[in-house]
């Protein structure tokens, strides 16, 4: 769950509805940019379903009685947390294997430095797998594959920045994570660095931009009263209560950056 607390309630968005909105910027993605299009569907699918393992989680999402807040996907323990990330593997790679390829990729880094028995089991039950994939894979090639996966980083980096900003919050307010912009890897043959701040609540400017035209895209939230919290518990209220849909826009500060 990602989510932003306010003096009266909390914006909470699932960790699906944020990579839905990932693969909705991403699949713009020039095609002249694109390496190895044989690979496109697969890339795309991973993108829009990297996070699917967090969704039956956060349909009843936790309540962290430490922070007197709804757990998130940095504050969610660890170990059931290795427990979704498998599930949500698993569920890629049954759909489509490459795809599976890139979500595993995407999970065991975030375990790298994890020193638990748990977590290490899983990067060794990853690396096994990828393996396997790999070798079942005729057309595999390493850099096409770091490209694909700098991708789906790119994908949620830019979905995490929406995210986690209040709309339209100026330079100085937006979340640390994005102050000095989005780094970007080399296999992306583009800037070191993307950087993002917003025009208005709804629009948001991207320097470099590299995709067909100006994105719009619909993310889907919830606002939960703390007072409502205290009286019916989060699960129940959370259930009961509606998604808000956001129409949002991603633009180029330079329109020369649109491809004809």
């Amino acid at each position: 769950m990602i989510v932003r607390e306010y003096d009266d309630s909390f914006i909470m968005i699932e960790q699906d509805n944020h990579a839905y909105v990932s693969g909705e910027i991403m699949k713009h993605w020039k095609d002249s940019l694109f390496k190895g299009k044989v690979f496109k569907p697969s890339v795309d699918y991973a993108i829009y379903k990297h996070d699917i393992g967090w969704a039956p989680f956060d349909k009843q999402p936790f309540w962290n009685d430490q922070d007197k807040a709804p757990y998130t996907f940095v504050t969610f323990p660890s170990l059931p947390k290795i427990i979704l990330y498998k599930y949500g593997i698993d569920k890629a790679e049954l759909h489509d294997s490459y795809a599976g390829l890139l979500c595993s990729e995407h999970y065991k880094r975030f375990l790298a430095n994890n020193t638990s028995d748990e977590a290490q089991a899983f990067i060794r039950q990853e690396e096994e797998r990828q393996q396997r994939i790999i070798e079942a894979t005729p057309d595999y090639q390493k850099e096409l594959f770091d490209f694909h996966y700098a991708l789906v980083q790119l994908g949620d980096n830019i979905s995490l920045y929406i995210c986690l900003n209040e709309p339209g919050a100026a330079k100085k307010d937006e979340h640390n994570f994005f102050k000095n912009g989005i780094p970007l890897a080399k296999a992306l043959d583009l800037s070191e660095k993307m950087h993002l701040s917003w025009e208005n609540d709804a629009a948001i400017n991207i320097e470099p931009f590299p995709f067909h035209k100006p994105i719009t895209f619909q993310l889907k939230q919830k606002e939960i009263a703390k007072k409502d919290i205290s009286q019916y518990g989060l699960m129940e209220i959370y259930k009961n209560t509606p998604y808000k849909e956001l129409t949002m826009k991603l633009t180029a500060k330079n329109e020369n950056d649109y491809e004809s």
